[in-house]
């Protein structure tokens, strides 16, 4: 699986995503997210990419039902990757055009990651 839920405490859900990121692997944590967010309410996220190849090729990306659902509940989210990832992953999390606020960090800040998570909760 290229997409695991690792961790949810403190208010926030941890990804882990590594190899090439599955269309299928992205819907089933999605679908995973909905049951905690029905659950707890907002949320905060922290998407850790980890030996990432890039995503997989012909699948059906434009599938926004999980954004138009539950997007609203994710109130921050964090991106921790290699520097080189910076721009792609930004545009694949919707940065800019979605209510939450989307930070990069690159690799080695994974605790200024998770500090800017906690901040105003």
């Amino acid at each position: 699986m290229s997409v695991q839920i690792t961790d949810i405490s403190e208010g926030i859900i941890t990804l882990i995503i590594t190899g090439i990121l599955k269309q299928s692997d992205m819907a089933a944590a999605q679908k995973q997210a909905v049951g905690i967010i029905d659950k707890q309410g907002n949320v905060r996220l922290l998407a850790i990419l980890e030996n990432f190849e890039g995503w997989e090729s012909g699948a059906d990306w434009n599938d926004f039902d999980f954004q138009l659902s539950h997007g609203d509940e994710i109130t921050r989210i964090a991106i921790v990757a290699e520097p080189r990832w910076e721009s792609n992953v930004l545009a694949f999390s919707g940065a800019g055009f979605r209510k939450a606020p989307v930070k990069f960090f690159p690799a080695p800040q994974l605790a200024q990651a998770r500090a800017w998570l906690k901040e105003n909760m």
